[in-house]
C-alpha cells in the first residue's frame, strides 16, 4: 500500500505545488486504500459461515424410537457371521458378564453391551480392516436370542411368568397376548422402577397401545363392579350393573321403559351433574345417536 502511495508521489507532477497541498492530496487516497482493504478481508472472513452451518444441518439425523431398536446386553446369544469368508456357518456367541463376547478373529473380548446389532456389526469390520484381517470385510450380526429383556406378567392371565421382549420397548398387546389374556381379566397395572401405575381398562384400545419395558411388572385383575341407576316410566327401576358399550337404549328395552323423554345426569369435571335430554324417537329413527352410557350415570324417563 506504502509502495501505492509512493508511486502517485513520484508520478503525478505536484512540483508546482506547496507540501500543504501535496498532504491533502496524498491522505484521503490513502484512507481509501485502507478502507476498501479492510472491508475485503471482511467480507472473505463471514463468506465461510454459512458453508459451515448447512454441513452441520445436513449431517444431522433423527434418533430412532425405542420400539423399533433392540441394545444387546448380558445373557443374549448373537449370531456373526463373516459373509466373504470360506465357511458361510454362523458361530454364536454369547454376552457374558461385563457385557462382553470373545471374538478371536478380531483380537479378543469386545464390548457389546448397551449397543444395537447393526453397531456391533460396524466395529468388528473396522476391528477386522484395522488388523489386516480382511479389508472387505462383510460381517453379519443377529440376535439369536433375546434373554437380557424381560417383563414379569401375572394375575388373571392362562401363562403368567416371564415374558422377554425383542424391542427396547413394545405395545402391551404383544404381551398380553404371548400370556393369553383371561376373559375375567379387566384392568392392568404396570409396576415400574418400584411404583405402581394407575389402573387401566382394558376395554379401551388406548391401553392396548401402552409400551412396555424391561424389568416392568404387569398385573392384570378384574374390573371392579360399576352401577348405572335408572327410574322413572319403566317397570324395572333400580341400580344396574354397568357393562361397557352399553347404550342408552339398550338399557331402556332391559328397564321396561315406556317413555318417550329421557334424561341423563352425569358427574362432571367439578363434581356437579350435568343433565342432557334425550328424546326414543329421535334415537330410533336415527336422527341422533344413541349414547353409550357411563358408570355413575343416572337415567329419568318422562312421558
Amino acid at each position: 500500500m506504502t509502495a501505492i502511495v509512493l508511486f502517485l508521489y513520484r508520478v503525478c507532477d505536484f512540483k508546482h505545488l506547496p507540501l500543504l497541498m501535496k498532504n491533502l492530496i496524498l491522505l484521503p487516497l490513502l484512507a481509501s486504500l485502507v478502507c476498501a482493504s479492510s472491508v475485503s478481508v471482511s467480507a472473505q472472513e463471514t463468506a465461510v459461515v454459512p458453508i459451515k452451518a448447512s454441513v452441520t444441518a445436513a449431517t444431522s439425523t433423527p434418533e430412532p424410537s425405542l420400539t423399533e431398536i433392540y441394545r444387546v446386553g448380558v445373557g443374549d446369544v448373537l449370531d456373526i457371521r463373516l459373509l466373504n469368508s470360506a465357511s458361510k456357518s454362523s458361530t454364536l456367541f454369547t454376552v457374558v458378564a461385563g457385557g462382553l463376547i470373545d471374538l478371536p478373529i478380531a483380537g479378543g473380548t469386545i464390548s457389546v453391551a448397551g449397543l444395537t446389532a447393526e453397531e456391533i456389526q460396524n466395529i468388528i469390520s473396522a476391528e477386522l480392516k484395522r488388523r489386516a484381517v480382511d479389508d472387505k470385510a462383510q460381517v453379519s450380526v443377529g440376535v439369536r436370542q433375546y434373554m437380557s429383556h424381560s417383563v414379569t406378567v401375572t394375575g388373571l392371565v392362562v401363562n403368567p411368568g416371564t415374558r422377554f421382549l425383542r424391542r427396547e420397548m413394545v405395545p402391551l398387546y404383544v404381551v398380553l397376548a404371548e400370556s393369553q389374556l383371561r376373559n375375567d381379566g379387566g384392568r392392568v397395572v404396570i409396576l415400574r422402577g418400584g411404583t405402581p401405575g394407575q389402573p387401566h381398562d382394558l376395554s379401551d384400545p388406548a391401553t392396548l397401545n401402552l409400551t412396555v419395558q424391561s424389568g416392568d411388572v404387569i398385573t392384570v385383575t378384574t374390573r371392579p363392579q360399576e352401577f348405572y341407576y335408572i327410574g322413572g316410566r319403566i317397570n324395572y327401576p333400580g341400580q344396574k350393573v354397568f357393562q361397557p358399550g352399553i347404550t342408552l337404549l339398550q338399557a331402556l328395552l332391559a328397564a321396561g321403559g315406556t317413555g318417550n323423554k329421557v334424561e341423563i345426569s352425569r358427574e362432571g369435571a367439578d363434581g356437579r351433574l350435568v343433565t342432557i335430554g334425550f328424546t326414543i324417537k329421535q334415537i330410533k329413527s336415527g336422527a341422533v345417536q344413541d349414547p353409550k352410557l357411563q358408570p355413575g350415570d343416572r337415567i329419568e324417563v318422562f312421558k
